[in-house]
């Protein structure tokens, strides 16, 4: 697992490959709040039942809140053989201090 600052994330998701598959394990009263454009919900509780739905063919970016949520399912998605999985440091918060001052905080 490799922990991203806001801006080494952003500069994947610019990246000509297509960037990272965004996930988003917070509740939905959470991503209606704020999320990352292009990121998908899985709430953390659900994670389990949506293993299908991950791509496998890119780098997983896992988002939560402040990145404690994040870093136990991206531990997790190691652990069913997820291979190249990326935990934002410091969540939506820190993005939005870093990359998106107009995003909504909680």
């Amino acid at each position: 697992m490799r922990n991203l600052t806001p801006r080494e994330l952003k500069a994947l998701i610019d990246a000509k490959d297509g960037g990272p598959f965004l996930l988003d394990v917070r509740e939905h009263w959470e991503f209606e709040h704020c999320h990352i454009d292009g990121s998908v919900l899985i709430p953390m509780g659900q994670i389990q039942y949506h293993l299908d739905e991950l791509a496998d063919d890119r780098p997983i970016a896992v988002i939560c809140h402040h990145g404690i949520r994040s870093r136990h399912i991206a531990i997790y998605l190691q652990s069913q053989g997820f291979g190249d999985v990326i935990n934002l440091a410091g969540g939506v918060a820190r993005w939005a201090d870093d990359i998106d001052p107009s995003m909504p905080r909680y």
